[in-house]
């Protein structure tokens, strides 16, 4: 059932694939507090439409015909300050996503998401918080490690804590970190719940960047 808020997220969709895009409007329209404000088929009519309409939210694709998908974001970071960027594309190569990172986006999303799980996205990605698929999560925290200073004082987690974020990082499920820490899947669900509330986190992903920004991981 759609989530019900007084509160609107603007919009912005750029594909150049119009059936990409008139999907994506379908999808999201059902939503009564997401508005679809203006579409684009390329990077520069992404750069106008975003002046035009100021989105707090756009969905990008990785490769436009007159731009790649960094470029855009950056510059869309820099016509439109606070506005969450993120990929939503089929391209999940290294080097695009230590790109992406790098441009600013603040999500990374994979075409073949569930309907319910983008707008439940798009609402995170309005309130400030990073959405990224855990088939790229990994190379999005080796980017962020690297532009991480070593962390100061006393370690806040314990060496098994540190192991389960480790673990869920990498994109484990539970079932299979518990199979590798020898821990009961209970065990391991508390210990998950217990970082993410630590973290002051929404989901696994949001923990993982959150900890490798603090220089925990």
């Amino acid at each position: 059932m759609p989530a019900t808020s007084d509160r609107t997220t603007r919009v912005l969709i750029v594909d150049d694939n119009e059936l990409v895009r008139a999907g994506l409007r379908t999808l999201l329209q059902a939503e009564p507090d997401i508005r679809i404000v203006a579409e684009a088929a390329t990077g520069s009519q992404a750069l106008l439409q975003a002046s035009r309409f100021r989105p707090e939210v756009v969905l990008l694709d990785a490769r436009l015909p007159d731009m790649d998908g960094p470029d855009v974001c950056r510059a869309l970071c820099e016509a439109v300050p606070d506005v969450a960027v993120t990929m939503l594309t089929t391209f999940t190569d290294n080097e695009l996503v230590r790109r992406c990172v790098r441009a600013g986006i603040r999500g990374y999303l994979l075409k073949e998401i569930p309907g319910l799980e983008l707008a439940s996205s798009i609402r995170l990605l309005a309130k400030g918080e990073p959405v990224i698929d855990q088939k790229v999560l990994p190379q999005v925290l080796a980017v962020l490690r690297q532009s991480t200073p070593s962390p100061d004082g006393e370690e806040p987690l314990s060496e098994r804590q540190r192991e389960i974020l480790r673990l869920v990082a990498d994109g484990l499920s539970n079932r299979e970190i518990a199979e590798r820490v020898h821990l009961s899947g209970l065990t391991v669900k508390s210990y998950i719940e217990d970082l993410l509330k630590r973290l002051g986190a929404r989901n696994r992903a949001h923990a993982a960047i959150l900890a490798t920004r603090r220089g925990w991981l």
